[in-house]
């Protein structure tokens, strides 16, 4: 089964915002699970994403980061097995 992980950080307001535009997603298109991960817990992702943030991750592939990219992210489910 798929997931998807969402790189933050706390007081961020644009992950605050793609976490929205996830959820108000979700609400018309089936997403796999999303896990909420803080990239400052740690060394090794933040060094990869920390000026990246927020970063959205399906299934380990970089889907978009800095604001949701909705038809990557319709585009890469369609691909991904389920």
């Amino acid at each position: 089964m798929s997931s998807l992980t969402l790189l933050t950080r706390a007081d961020c307001g644009l992950c605050e915002d793609m976490h929205a535009a996830l959820d108000s997603l979700a609400a018309t298109l089936e997403l796999p699970p999303l896990e909420i991960v803080d990239v400052d817990a740690d060394p090794v992702t933040r060094r990869r994403f920390g000026l990246k943030i927020p970063v959205l991750l399906l299934d380990g592939a970089l889907v978009c980061y800095g604001r949701l990219d909705e038809g990557e992210l319709r585009r890469m489910l369609r691909t991904s097995p389920r």
